[in-house]
This record gives structure tokens, sequence and C-alpha cells, in this order.
């Protein structure tokens, strides 16, 4: 359960550093307002790994005797992308984060990541059900906690915890890597 906790976490980073931008453009905040962007980012991101979980269970044969290496770099190159985008020199705001349209690509934008992850977990014969579930409920919380924040303190800390995610995930799919390696 750790490890699922920790690739939630890492998942949730990117919803996290838009609900924070989101919050910023939030005028008057309410808890509503929050909880729409939260329940969007939250259960795009239980749903994705459900979906890539699914598409992989087709592919298993395909790729049966190199899964920890694909799993380590699916879970490599997600980590990597959000570092490059912690250390990008442009930094995300989103103009009207309640418009439905708006809503729903930030919401698959920020959980393709997710995709990729059940992919991992289809590939490597892991059950998808409670991580799928873990990842949307820490999302959720992150992103509604964000909104807040986002208000409050502005882009303050928006790379760090995007950096950090893409650290977690890297981090996982080594110890995924190593594990059948040994």
């Amino acid at each position: 359960m750790p490890v699922i906790l920790f690739i939630a976490l890492g998942l949730a980073m990117d919803a996290f550093t838009v609900a924070v931008a989101s919050g910023l453009a939030l005028e008057p905040l309410r808890a509503r307002k929050a909880l729409k962007i939260a329940l969007f980012f939250g259960g795009f991101q239980a749903l994705m790994p459900l979906l890539g979980w699914l598409a992989g269970l087709g592919l298993e044969e395909l790729i049966s005797g190199l899964d920890h290496w694909v799993a380590f770099g699916l879970l490599g190159f997600i980590g990597c992308r959000m570092i490059y985008g912690a250390i990008r020199a442009t930094p995300r705001r989103a103009a009207d984060p309640l418009n439905l349209p708006t809503l729903l690509g930030l919401s698959i934008a920020t959980s393709i990541d997710a995709l990729a992850v059940g992919l991992s977990f289809a590939f490597l014969r892991a059950s998808i059900l409670t991580p799928a579930i873990v990842i949307g409920a820490v999302t959720f919380l992150l992103a509604f906690l964000g909104v807040f924040l986002g208000h409050r303190l502005g882009r303050l800390f928006e790379r760090e915890a995007e950096a950090l995610g893409g650290l977690i995930l890297i981090g996982i799919g080594l110890k995924i890597l190593l594990e059948h390696l040994a």
C-alpha cells in the first residue's frame, strides 16, 4: 500500500499544481468551486488507470518478457516530463477553470500520466481497482486543498510540487526495474 500511495502522490502533483493555478483565477473563492475542480481531477485520475490497465491487458502477450522495462520506461518518462515542466520558464495559469470545456481539458491533461501507470500495472499483472481508488482519492484531496492554497499563496510552490511528483515516479519506476532484475 505505501507504494500505491507514493504513486498516487506522484500522479496527483500535476493536478495539484493546476489546482493551485486555478485557485489564483477564482474570485470569489467558494468551497463548491474547489469541490467541482477536485471532483473532476480526482474522477479522471481514478478513471484513467482503469482505462490504461484494460488497454494493457490486450497488449500483455506482446510485452510479457519486457513488462518491468516498460513500467520503468513509462514511469521514468512521465517523471522526467514532470520535472521538465517544473523547470520550464512559463508558469501555467487557468483563465476560467470552472468553464466545462476548460475543466474537462485540464482534467484529461493532468490524468494522462495515470493512463500510463494503469498500463504499467497491467504489464506487471497487478490489481488496479485499489490503486485507482487511492489515486483518485489522493488527487481529489490534493486538488481541493490546492485550489485554496493557490488562492492564498499564489505560485510560490507550484514548480517544486511538480518536480517532487516527477522524482517520486522515477523512483518508483527504478524500484520496479531493480526488483525484477534482482
